[in-house]
């Protein structure tokens, strides 16, 4: 088992994506904190995973309740060994119809709560002096701007550049930094974009995501499990000598 004792903390672990990494973290030997602000889900989530699974409340774009959850999880259950920073929301609209509080609640979760959870947790790897990795989530679209997605293309991008500053910084701890970009990838968060597009593009509810998974080289739409292995990778010794990359986890999509 490549995370044999380890412990992780997967942030928007609720479902999607962060609870297909979390059932393959236990899978991999692992202890798993599921850290969400659903935290009725969360809990749902770590009791059908199994008991090596556990849940936490938090918001990730209120500096106090990082704070919290970290202090809490390392209490309860000692220094973090596998950060996970999966919280992240999507909008979309054109130029003119932007607003300053979209603005604000995409880069407060995507990029502001990224930060600070990674500062919450590295505080405490350091402390330890038993290193450890820290895995962001950027997307396919923080690789290049698409129309009327500006705000959370111009987000995910800013993932790309944080991860490169804080695992230059934390290596010499021997934290290794490093994120993921998916493609598009089949989870609740995608019927939301559908339907965004639906809006914007006047199309028919359902045929922006048909039409995405086709134009996928590998012929379909990702699912969340397809991301699990590269997390898991990146999480193992395996990855100890990877620092400040983005790996591409999205059928063929973007070629870097």
């Amino acid at each position: 088992m490549k995370l044999k004792d380890k412990l992780a903390l997967i942030t928007g672990g609720a479902r999607g994506i962060g609870r297909a990494i979390a059932e393959r973290y236990v899978e991999e030997g692992a202890k798993v904190v599921v850290a969400d602000l659903l935290i009725d889900e969360a809990t749902r989530t770590a009791a059908e995973i199994g008991p090596q699974a556990s849940a936490t409340a938090v918001d990730v774009s209120r500096l106090a309740s990082i704070e919290e959850m970290a202090a809490n999880v390392q209490d309860r259950f000692g220094p973090v060994d596998i950060l996970v920073n999966g919280a992240a929301v999507f909008n979309m609209a054109p130029l003119a119809e932007i607003t300053e509080a979209d603005f604000d609640r995409q880069f407060d979760i995507n990029v502001r709560g990224l930060l600070f959870t990674a500062q919450a947790v590295a505080r405490r790897m350091i402390a330890a002096g038993k290193g450890g990795k820290i895995i962001n989530f950027s997307s396919q679209a923080g690789r290049r701007g698409e129309a009327n997605v500006a705000v959370y293309c111009a987000s995910k991008a800013a993932v790309i550049s944080l991860t490169q500053s804080l695992a230059l910084e934390l290596i010499k701890h021997r934290i290794n930094v490093n994120a993921i970009a998916p493609g598009v990838i089949d989870t609740p968060m995608w019927d939301v974009v559908d339907a965004l597009f639906a809006k914007y593009e006047n199309r028919p509810i359902g045929e922006k995501k048909r039409l995405v998974g086709e134009a996928v080289p590998y012929g379909r739409m990702g699912v969340p499990a397809d991301i699990a292995g590269a997390a898991v990778f990146l999480a193992s010794d395996d990855a100890d000598y990877i620092v400040a990359q983005t790996l591409n986890v999205d059928g063929g999509n973007w070629m870097s």
